[in-house]
């Protein structure tokens, strides 16, 4: 099983932050949440910190666990441990996705999620 987090991130106006993965890579055209791999001797958090600043260019504040989701797709079985959280340093620089966006809960339901993403999208929600 892999290991993946993700971040629930919310702006001043409490929108969070998706972003779509690049067309060509695994899961291509597809939105997400932003995130990545744990790598051996990181805890979720520091790989959360880690993946936000190589992938956007931003530092991030962790403010609490989210959940977590086992989502086995064809050829591979991922855990994906989501956390909520906020930009504290930094102006977003894509390097593996095409686009984000800042959008309000409701509008979640108007984007193509991730299989492993869409059980956040409905827990967000739900509150």
């Amino acid at each position: 099983m892999l290991n993946v987090v993700a971040a629930m991130l919310k702006n001043n106006n409490d929108n969070i932050l998706i972003a779509k993965r690049q067309q060509g890579k695994s899961m291509g055209g597809f939105w997400e949440f932003p995130g990545g791999k744990i790598e051996q001797g990181e805890t979720p958090e520091e790989a959360l910190i880690r993946e936000l600043k190589e992938e956007m260019n931003i530092d991030i504040a962790i403010d609490n666990y989210f959940g977590e989701n086992i989502h086995r797709y064809d050829t591979i079985t991922i855990k994906l441990i989501a956390f909520q959280g906020s930009i504290v340093k930094g102006n977003i620089k894509l390097s593996v996705h095409d686009e984000c966006r800042w959008v309000s809960i409701e509008e979640l339901k108007n984007f193509n999620f991730a299989p492993a993403d869409k059980y956040f999208v409905e827990k967000l929600m739900e509150e």
